[in-house]
């Protein structure tokens, strides 16, 4: 029982320390409750007026006469400095910018922008109340999950020059560009290529067999226009269905897209009659089968020529049941971007429905993107908002869902090509597209802008967005440009090959190119303004000495006139 009443003495002290332990807090809170409330009164308040209305009197009275204390006391001071104080003064500063320089520029070209601008930008402005204008930047744009693509294309070739899906004919349009200006739209480059095309897709082994093929093998390796036809008539008179004699003249002779679809029409009775016959007999032997594919090249190229020259007279829904047809046929033959055909004839129908089907099939990280894949899918979701958005409306209430969509679309089509927004805002003048384009460079853009810009001036507010939008991705494209986002890195061989692919008349855009920030600028001039200053105080010490306490003599009466008339006009007030 001792044991026990001990314990119970002992818990019952612990119990009253805890409770008056207790106390003691909500004492302290019912004290600062009487003084809050006394605070309160309508006397305190008036005397915290008083006492804050002398305090302002006297500082009204007092800081006047003590900056002009202070200022009498830095011209005494500044009347007895030495020419190698000024020296020195001006070789420190001078160190100092270069050193700010150096650290900016070297931060410029790790990180892509300047260290000054983001911190004032990250700590800065979120302080004073400002905020970001430009939207977040897209999670998609996160690379981990397409590593391997990256890998991919980043070991794939760099600037490999493709076939223009939507290349003109060279007697009815490029032709009659030269006649009507007297400037060459194509370049030798991009000629000779397509010379090889055509010696690749419509020549093979088995050509010395008939006299008709081999005029042509001939006629596709010449240079002069006149001889390549001369030699397909000759390749006619031989034998009258030469498909291939007939493609090179609805392609080069034809003045007119009428005349070119004749002659196409003739090359396709001509082609579908060889090849089926190379059907029945190509597991004959390898040169059979060699024969085929010439055949099927040449009846391929045929068939889309036709859809392209219906397109062009209008016949836009025919040309599109040709066009499906063909990738229905030729399902393996993706590599030669009828899609891209079909796209742009959809959208000059407005069958946006469809062309987004194309765009599900087609836009796959795993396949070479184009502009026409990338633009027209930030074109569909840019017409969902477009007509409603305006930058003021966004930047006060923020970006909707269907707004972040599209805005991160045009993202994703930008990083891909560049040069592209410029030819659709007409900020810059087009030339007609080559016959070959390099993928995400200014011929790509010049190819895609050429033909597709209707249908975005079709779409209100289309162009308006893409204005407001298409700039902020260049702080968001990774620098150095050796790094991607979503896709491969930007090669850097892309000016030198659009060089030889486009006119010499033409200005070729060399985008991405970061400009250099602001503060850039700025320490470079700060440190080039200071190191003359100390040059000229170690040449010439005695002049620069009265120079500069000229210059501070002035500011310092300036100061005071200022200081004097902010006085007055608080005393005023």
């Amino acid at each position: 029982r001792a044991p026990l009443a001990v314990m119970a003495e002992g818990s019952g002290s612990a119990g009253s320390g805890s409770a008056g332990s207790a106390r003691g807090p909500p004492s302290a809170f019912r004290r600062w409750e009487q003084l809050r409330r006394r605070a309160a009164t309508p006397w305190a308040r008036g005397l915290l007026a008083v006492a804050a209305g002398l305090g302002l009197l006297y500082a009204v009275l007092r800081v006047p006469v003590r900056l002009r204390d202070g200022l009498a006391a830095v011209t005494v001071f500044l009347s007895t400095l030495t020419p190698k104080f000024y020296f020195a003064l001006t070789v420190t500063s001078s160190f100092i910018s270069g050193l700010i320089f150096v650290f900016e520029w070297w931060h410029f070209r790790k990180y892509g922008t300047s260290f000054i601008e983001q911190v004032s930008v990250s700590h800065l402005r979120p302080l004073i109340g400002g905020a970001e204008s430009s939207p977040p930047a897209p999670a998609a744009f996160s690379a981990g999950d397409n590593e391997s693509i990256l890998f991919f294309f980043f070991n794939s070739s760099e600037c490999k020059v493709w076939r223009n899906p939507l290349n003109l004919f060279r007697g009815a349009e490029y032709s009659r560009y030269m006649w009507v200006t007297g400037k060459e739209p194509l370049t030798y480059y991009d000629m000779n290529l397509s010379a090889q095309d055509h010696q690749t897709f419509f020549t093979c082994d088995t050509d010395a067999l008939r006299p008709s093929d081999t005029v042509m093998q001939k006629a596709w390796r010449e240079r002069n226009p006149q001889a390549r036809i001369k030699a397909a008539y000759q390749a006619l008179e031989l034998n009258n269905d030469c498909a291939t004699a007939y493609v090179l003249l609805a392609e080069e002779e034809a003045t007119t897209i009428v005349d070119a679809e004749k002659y196409f029409k003739q090359a396709l009775k001509a082609g579908e009659m060889i090849y089926r016959k190379s059907q029945n007999c190509h597991s004959q032997s390898p040169q059979h089968e060699a024969q085929l594919r010439r055949d099927t090249n040449v009846l391929v190229y045929v068939k889309r020529r036709l859809a392209m020259c219906a397109r062009k007279l209008g016949r836009i829904r025919e040309a599109v049941k040709m066009m499906r047809d063909l990738m229905k046929e030729f399902p393996l033959l993706s590599m030669l971007n009828i899609h891209e055909n079909l796209l742009e004839a959809l959208l000059e129908l407005q069958a946006y429905a469809d062309v987004q089907a194309v765009l599900a099939k087609y836009d796959d990280i795993s396949l070479p993107k184009s502009a026409a894949i990338c633009y027209t899918a930030a074109l569909l979701k840019a017409r969902a908002v477009s007509e409603r958005f305006s930058p003021e409306t966004a930047s006060k209430r923020g970006l909707s869902t269907a707004e972040i969509n599209a805005v991160e679309a045009i993202h994703r089509a930008v990083e891909f090509n560049p040069h592209v927004p410029k030819y659709l805002l007409e900020m810059k003048s087009l030339v007609l597209p080559p016959e070959h384009i390099l993928k995400r460079g200014d011929s790509e853009a010049v190819a895609y802008a050429f033909f597709h810009l209707q249908h975005w001036k079709r779409i209100e507010g289309a162009l308006n967005l893409l204005h407001c939008t298409w700039e902020g991705t260049f702080r968001m494209i990774p620098y150095p440009l050796e790094k991607g986002h979503l896709f491969y890195p930007y090669p850097s061989c892309t000016e030198t090959a659009d060089r030889e692919l486009l006119p010499t008349f033409h200005e070729v855009s060399v985008y991405p190119q970061k400009e250099l920030p602001f503060f850039i600028h700025f320490t470079a001039g700060l440190c080039s303004f200071s190191a003359m200053l100390a040059l000229l105080t170690h040449q010439f010490p005695e002049l620069m000495v009265v120079f500069a306490k000229a210059v501070s003599t002035v500011s310092l009466k300036l100061c005071a006139e200022i200081i004097r008339q902010e006085g007055n006009s608080v005393l005023l007030s």
